[in-house]
């Protein structure tokens, strides 16, 4: 096992950029009373589905590890790139998100029931629908989305060199 290495930092860095987005949507919503939707839910699922691939990199610092939390890293904000456009695009325009894509997945984990107070949906995309400094609130979840999956390329890149 290698020691710190560059890779190890940033990755360090992008789990915890996972954790503090989850924590603010948290606080969005016990401290602001901003009730989320599915999609909601399921972006701050994929952003911890996110910390763990770079924790992953972090634990296994070999140029395999990291290259796989690299993978990780990127394909899972792919998912939430697609699951915030979704939700901006399709799901905020419904009058129920009820037994959608994200729904069937939530339940399907039950991590609603097991951790309600950060799985657990409570209302619906359109009544969910807010903005945040004039944009709304799932944009600001797609450009960290970009943001990370640009991370996770650049050190895929960054390796093959």
């Amino acid at each position: 096992m290698r020691g710190h290495t560059p890779a190890t930092g940033v990755l360090a860095g992008v789990a915890g950029v996972c954790v503090a987005a989850v924590a603010a949507a948290l606080v969005s919503q016990h401290v602001f009373d901003m009730q989320p939707c599915p999609w909601c839910v399921l972006q701050r699922l994929i952003f911890l589905l996110i910390a763990a691939a770079a924790l992953l990199g972090v634990a296994w610092r070999s140029q395999t590890g990291q290259r796989m939390a690299a993978i990780g890293v990127v394909l899972s904000s792919g998912l939430g790139i697609a699951a915030a456009l979704w939700q901006h695009f399709v799901a905020a325009a419904s009058a129920s998100c009820n037994l959608t894509l994200a729904d069937k997945i939530l339940s399907t984990l039950t991590l609603d029931a097991r951790l309600p107070q950060v799985f657990a949906a409570y209302a619906s995309c359109a009544d969910a629908k807010v903005n945040l400094f004039g944009l709304p609130y799932e944009f600001w979840s797609l450009g960290l989305f970009a943001v990370l999956a640009a991370v996770g390329a650049w050190l895929l890149l960054k390796r093959l060199r």
